[in-house]
């Protein structure tokens, strides 16, 4: 089995000062990567810029100058969350040509399965606009380019990220050939993802949303994936998966209230490997999206590339979070089920 790592020293100068999402998500990371030994065991795949063609699949020309234009001038806040310095917007461009190069090499069979360690992320930047700390939505980006450059009519894209993919729903809203599924806290940032938001047009029941609440953890997290992923998955048969990993669901990130754990996110990579090969030969690309704990995000991209090797001792150095009883759960994840005809 081979596994793909993108990932390039360029990530780092996206320079955000104290900001949240820093440098030193990536640098700390690579650093776990070789002291564990992980990152000797990887293919290397180098990152290339993306070009204004495929940006353009996904955000407006106006947008794209806007933000080039704004970074040329020292940069600044493009909204209340995000940030640019002066090399921002061409780091964006090496992070969505990251995801780009991870899709290429999968599905060329260079790499099994890959991880793109990229940043900035993406998956709330929308059309024209940026959004919590998202610039271009590098895994919209990579779907589009895909579905464009090869025999594939079907994907799925799964977002575990404790923040909903607002960008990346609205980009496939009403698209019968993405499968949109997110888990996520709810209500909380940016306030999208509600059960009832199942795309339009064509694209209705293509979006499938899991708002879950403050305080649930590895158990809920799993099920959700094994009760509602799966079987929406396996109806929809896509040829790709695509992962949003955004690793702020965990009980130590101080941005959200969620208690999953660094096993957790191992079992939820386990699922989705698991589906991969059923139904899409083991194609199933990874980027990265949150995670504010160094340590946290470190540990849990080992995670997941230790289940892409097949190994079942996950090694979690910050634990399991007490566990806890959710009155409201059977009858919540009986609603997503009546909503999208899971029903048994």
């Amino acid at each position: 089995m081979k596994s793909g790592l993108v990932y390039d020293p360029i990530y780092l100068e996206h320079e955000t000062g104290d900001h949240v999402e820093n440098p030193r998500r990536l640098s700390n990371t690579i650093s776990y990567l070789e002291e564990t030994g992980t990152k000797e065991k990887l293919t290397c795949l180098t990152p290339r810029r993306a070009s204004l063609e495929e940006l353009r699949m996904v955000h407006s020309p106006e947008y794209i100058s806007g933000v080039q234009g704004r970074a040329e001038k020292g940069g600044g806040w493009l909204d209340g969350d995000t940030l640019l310095c002066r090399r921002s917007y061409e780091v964006a461009l090496y992070a969505a040509g990251g995801v780009l190069i991870a899709t290429e090499a999968v599905m060329k069979g260079e790499v099994d399965n890959a991880f793109a360690l990229v940043r900035p992320p993406g998956h709330h930047a929308i059309y024209d606009q940026a959004m919590g700390f998202c610039i271009f939505n590098n895994v919209a980006i990579a779907a589009r380019f895909a579905l464009s450059m090869f025999d594939i009519q079907r994907l799925l894209i799964a977002d575990f990220d404790v923040h909903h993919g607002n960008g990346t729903q609205d980009a496939f809203y009403s698209d019968p050939g993405v499968l949109y599924f997110s888990a996520h806290q709810y209500p909380f940032y940016p306030g999208t993802g509600w059960i009832d938001e199942t795309g339009t047009g064509e694209g209705k029941g293509a979006t499938v949303n899991v708002p879950m609440a403050a305080g649930w953890g590895d158990e809920q997290y799993s099920r959700v994936f094994s009760e509602i992923l799966a079987p929406v998955a396996r109806r929809f048969q896509p040829q790709l998966i695509l992962v949003s990993a955004g690793f702020d669901a965990h009980w130590a990130d101080h941005l959200a209230m969620m208690k999953a754990s660094v096993t957790g996110f191992a079992q939820t990579a386990r699922i989705l490997n698991e589906l991969a090969a059923e139904l899409c030969q083991g194609r199933l690309v990874f980027t990265l999206e949150g995670g504010y704990n160094l340590r946290v995000v470190a540990a849990s991209v080992k995670a997941v590339f230790d289940v892409l090797f097949g190994s079942s001792d996950i090694d979690d150095p910050l634990g399991v979070a007490a566990p806890r009883h959710f009155d409201g759960f059977e009858g919540h994840i009986a609603k997503v089920k009546r909503i999208h005809r899971l029903e048994e």
